[in-house]
């Protein structure tokens, strides 16, 4: 599941007297200014070891292998997260690594192959770290694929195999053939402009012909498929207009997963555990409880357990 540790309290050893990337909270009306919907837990802190304990115990109820953890560079909020998120991956028997956001300046192979060497020497050798095939994983998100482009992307990953001792497992965020030449791996972080305006039942169809056209690309080239599967998306309080995919009772959730079984890919992703900025979030809420998590540990068992059978 992707993961978010940007979050802040005031009286929180992340936050250090402010909040951080919540905005305004109100607590009594159970509303805060820069989320869709309430957290169980309130506006609470990432780096709060108590809260990356829940998380972790939350996530090993709901058949969540690990975290996808957006990073934003060395030194920042969310990389000072990590370290003790993977501690407590370690501690629950589940995996991390990160969500690569953006490429440093000038944004070349070089400046990106030193930024992601530098990230591995501090974290990809931890016991906790995701790996496939013996390397650690690195989620390339659209943004940072973008900012240098599949031929820069290509050079990037020369230099960092080279580097890197062992070398890394790159999924890049695009859907295309290019995409499979270049990384170890395909994904797709948000298929919300794509549910955008469709009920479950239309919803079941697109994934129905799109899922299958997915892991044939990344088989072709011998790649990693990783499906992503959405509760639903709002962002309309960040962003303006904004998208909106309603949930439907949870409906949109159970065809996309359906789905993603039938289609068996290697991985199933999901956007989000706690992305409250766009309402993707499948963490318990004031406004639906724990019935994301529920439905997660549902269609993880059975997508588990096709893969085993």
């Amino acid at each position: 599941a992707f993961y978010y540790p940007w979050y802040g309290a005031a009286d929180g050893p992340g936050g250090a007297g402010k909040t951080v990337h919540w905005g305004r909270i109100d607590a009594a009306g159970k509303d805060i200014e820069a989320s869709t919907d309430y957290p169980e837990l309130g506006a609470y802190d990432s780096h709060d070891p108590n809260l990356i304990d829940r998380h972790c115990r939350w996530a090993k109820e709901a058949g969540i292998d690990g975290f996808i953890v957006s990073w934003w560079g060395h030194n920042h909020y969310t990389d000072r997260a990590m370290s003790p998120i993977l501690e407590a991956c370690k501690r629950h028997g589940l995996t991390a690594c990160t969500y690569y956001e953006t490429v440093p300046r000038p944004q070349t192979p070089r400046s990106a192959a030193d930024d992601i060497v530098k990230m591995l020497n501090k974290y990809g050798n931890h016991p906790a770290h995701l790996k496939a095939n013996g390397k650690p994983v690195v989620f390339v998100y659209g943004r940072a694929l973008q900012e240098m482009g599949l031929t820069e992307w290509l050079k990037a990953l020369e230099m960092i195999n080279t580097e890197y001792k062992g070398g890394v497992a790159a999924i890049g965020d695009q859907f295309s053939y290019g995409a499979v030449r270049v990384f170890d791996g395909v994904h797709t972080y948000n298929t919300a402009g794509q549910l955008g305006g469709r009920e479950p039942a239309d919803a079941d169809r697109w994934a129905a012909e799109t899922y299958p056209s997915w892991v044939r690309l990344a088989d072709a080239g011998g790649r990693i498929c990783a499906i992503t599967v959405i509760p639903g998306y709002d962002d309309t309080k960040i962003r303006k207009p904004g998208l909106a995919v309603k949930r439907y009772d949870g409906q949109l959730y159970r065809v996309q997963w359906e789905q993603a079984i039938k289609a068996d890919p290697h991985w199933v992703l999901i956007t989000s555990f706690n992305e409250w900025h766009e309402g993707s979030e499948i963490e318990p809420s004031a406004e639906y409880g724990r019935r994301y998590l529920d439905m997660t540990a549902e269609y993880a068992g059975r997508f588990k357990a096709n893969k085993n059978s």
